[in-house]
């Protein structure tokens, strides 16, 4: 069994879970889900608002690594990419070749350290450009991790076509849903996560042997 799971949980607002009126967030909805599964990590979400994928990169390994120390099964799950996108004094916050620097750059330092990850797409908000932005780097996101075999959620085209999470982001601030989008949006991680978590069984297994 395993004995001490923790899985930080980095990112932005989305990670963060702004907008929920119910405080979960998908990471608060799949922490609930793992633990109907039988499993029971502790969750550390470390989302924080307006962050670019270069200021996560900046923070989050001094974060982790007080949350994931020697001798714990530790694991990661990263998204961001939104703020990256957006447009500001003409031109995208962070330049899209930058943006998949910093996402590479964590991944080779979650390996060096023996951290398992789980990716996570930028979701879309209410601006068909900034949209067309994201999912732009929601391909460059897919390459990378698919070239150091890191699971990645594709999750952007989905909610783009969902009608309430859509519906819910254009309500609220344009860029963040309700409680029924976030569920929307847990949904469409879950099937990963749980092999993702899974994964952990399949370590164990092979190490008793």
């Amino acid at each position: 069994m395993l004995g001490d799971l923790r899985i930080c949980c980095v990112g932005d607002s989305f990670v963060a879970g702004v907008g929920d009126p119910r405080c979960l967030g998908w990471v608060g909805r799949l922490g609930a889900s793992a633990h109907a599964d039988g499993f029971a990590p502790t969750l550390y979400n470390l989302g924080v608002r307006r962050q670019t994928s270069v200021d996560i990169a900046e923070r989050w390994l001094g974060e982790c690594e007080q949350r994931l120390p020697s001798g714990t099964d530790a694991a990661v799950v990263l998204s961001f990419g939104v703020n990256d996108t957006s447009w500001e004094d003409g031109g995208p916050r962070v330049d899209p070749a930058r943006s998949a620097e910093s996402l590479a750059r964590m991944l080779r330092e979650a390996t060096a350290r023996g951290w398992r990850v789980l990716a996570v797409a930028p979701p879309p908000v209410a601006d068909p450009d900034h949209n067309a932005r994201s999912a732009a780097l929601d391909e460059s996101f897919a390459e990378i991790c698919a070239s150091t075999a890191v699971p990645y959620v594709r999750i952007h085209h989905a909610l783009r076509a969902s009608p309430v999470w859509m519906r819910e982001v254009r309500a609220g601030d344009g860029a963040h849903p309700g409680a029924g989008g976030y569920d929307i949006l847990a949904e469409l991680i879950e099937p990963q996560w749980r092999e993702w978590l899974s994964g952990w069984n399949s370590l164990e297994s092979v190490s008793d042997v």
